[in-house]
């Protein structure tokens, strides 16, 4: 593919530069036709143009962090890393930050710090997870119980739609002194499509999940609340637009933290324990279960977990953050006596370095599953479930049963104040049913989590992993509408496609040369091959969380034209 006309950065289409861009952080591998690294957003204009006069698809990408595989894909990746002039500025008096999409949570969180401030929705992607990707996912974290998702703190967004016009899309509730006018696709749907999605609004809304978290499809209930196009851009995923900056609500740093460590003997009593927990205004809730403390215990031994009885069958870490410490240790103590009646063993921490070595049991698994052999691969596949809390302890229950009955290892934990839950499933790639036996557990989980009323994808998106998942959980008449929405802001549909709507009848995991196309995923003996030396670096950074480096310097730091043996 040649460079387009009028496109200044760089562009890419050797296979060393594709390859580079051929995974994310989830399981799928896809080689993309070419790469395009706009310097500037008129460069972005233009080669969105281009790409809709030609009708070739382009795939917005950040730090590729992302694990339901919208970060690649076919057609042109896009990278927006590094696209010039770079933002960060802070109004401490209006609590108002702008930055530009590929700024960090951690840069804007630094920057805003010196004047005591910040932008509370942290994830363990921080430090190299761009706020244009944190958006496009509306990503959460494990203060999302006090703090909400990324939606309740952008208060704009810059755009370039899929025309190849630029602008900036406020609240209402934060419009600038001098709005400019509207986009014309935005224009065209409030204008043809806005009025029939209203006239639906009851059936629409009483499609969602009753969950506190939710980044599946387009968020038609809070749009139909607000009347913000911008809830409607959050957690688009890049098919509707390119994020390209941000208006961000700042609040306050807490003065005072504390946390306690409760462990539980028994799964059925962990919706009543956090139920009792949400009444004292926690910042945080997390889920270590008893699969995370097997893996633990077996790879670092019973000192890695100090004070945790070996029946405990989950331990939860609560956070409280509080206007001065005697508050704080105040809110540690309502919460032991609020868990007494369930608890099997109780730790406080008072002081940030006693906080600092609880909540590194919750950070304890990630080396331990980045370490293992390359005959097993820890599977993003059913990361993201989350139910109503007090289904939580079924879920977890049913979780496990399922695993159990495919033959897969799964190691579980994540936000239990949210009853949002990540499972890393444990892949034996020797095993020559493998993939029958993901697939199995992919389907049986998701439809417990259909079942139970809660949603497939908290925090990290639909993506391409999730996309046929879309209409158990919402109905047809919702995915209809979801596919309306897509149809007024991307006409030609060139912005991600394949993303949160699929293109055909999705199957994840099927094998290739099936009806339904090759699996595309980045291990197993049917993965894409790609230069050895750059499927190493690929999985060095999947290995280390290092999503920030620069995948152009990868590929161009030497060479090896052999491909890898196969996994």
């Amino acid at each position: 593919m040649s460079q387009p006309a009028g496109f200044r950065g760089l562009f890419r289409s050797d296979l060393r530069a594709r390859a580079a861009f051929a995974e994310g952080a989830g399981i799928h591998r896809i080689v993309p036709e070419a790469v395009a690294i706009p310097a500037d957003l008129d460069d972005l204009k233009a080669l969105v143009r281009w790409a809709a006069e030609n009708r070739v698809a382009l795939v917005p990408r950040g730090a590729g962090s992302s694990m339901g595989g919208g970060a690649v894909g076919d057609g042109i990746i896009v990278d927006l890393t590094s696209m010039a002039p770079r933002r960060l500025e802070i109004d401490a008096e209006r609590r108002i930050a702008w930055t530009s999409g590929s700024v960090t949570v951690t840069e804007l969180n630094t920057a805003a710090g010196r004047d005591g401030l910040w932008m509370p929705v942290e994830p363990s992607s921080a430090r190299f997870a761009t706020l244009a990707g944190m958006a496009a996912c509306n990503a959460a974290g494990a203060r999302t119980l006090k703090h909400g998702a990324v939606r309740e703190w952008v208060r704009g967004l810059q755009v370039v739609t899929a025309d190849g016009e630029t602008g900036w899309i406020h609240r209402r509730s934060s419009l600038p002194l001098c709005p400019s006018a509207p986009l014309p696709l935005v224009q065209l749907f409030e204008t043809d499509q806005a009025p029939k999605l209203r006239a639906q609004a009851k059936a629409i809304s009483d499609s969602y999940p009753r969950t506190s978290k939710n980044s599946s499809g387009y968020a038609l209930d809070h749009w139909l609340a607000s009347g913000d196009a911008v809830d409607l851009l959050v957690g688009s995923e890049g098919t509707l637009a390119f994020i390209t900056e941000i208006e961000w609500g700042l609040q306050a740093v807490p003065q005072a933290r504390s946390a306690v460590r409760l462990a539980l003997n028994h799964l059925d009593d962990l919706g009543d324990a956090v139920t009792a927990l949400r009444r004292l205004d926690p910042s945080a809730i997390e889920l270590l279960d008893r699969t995370f403390l097997d893996l633990v215990r077996e790879k670092r031994g019973s000192e890695a977990l100090p004070g945790l009885p070996p029946s405990a069958e989950a331990v939860l870490l609560v956070e409280f953050e509080r206007t001065n410490e005697a508050a704080a240790r105040g809110a540690a103590g309502d919460a032991v006596r609020a868990v007494a009646p369930w608890s099997a063993g109780v730790e406080t921490a008072l002081t940030p370095e006693q906080e600092e070595r609880l909540w590194a049991l919750r950070h304890a698994a990630s080396p331990i599953l980045t370490s293992l052999s390359e005959r097993y691969r820890s599977a993003q596949l059913i990361e993201d479930g989350c139910v109503p809390v007090p289904r939580l302890g079924e879920y977890l229950r049913q979780l496990r049963a399922a695993a159990s009955a495919a033959g897969v290892e799964v190691v579980i934990f994540g936000h239990a104040g949210d009853g949002h839950v990540h499972v890393n499933v444990l892949t034996d790639l020797e095993r020559p049913d493998w993939k029958e036996r993901v697939t199995r557990l992919f389907e049986s989980v998701s439809e417990t989590v259909i079942s139970l009323g809660g949603t497939v994808a908290g925090e990290h998106g639909v993506g391409r992993l999730r996309a046929g998942l879309l209409e158990r959980q919402y109905g047809a008449a919702t995915v209809a509408a979801f596919g309306e929405v897509k149809k007024a802001f991307d006409p030609d549909g060139i912005l991600n496609p394949g993303v949160i709507l699929p293109l055909r009848p999705s199957a994840p995991l099927r094998s290739t040369g099936s009806p339904l196309g090759p699996v595309q995923l980045k291990f197993g003996s049917d993965a894409e091959p790609l230069p050895g030396d750059i499927a190493g670096r690929l999985r060095e950074i999947e290995r280390t969380g290092g999503y920030s480096r620069s995948r152009i310097q990868l590929a161009d730091q030497g060479s090896d034209p052999q491909p890898p043996p196969a996994s």
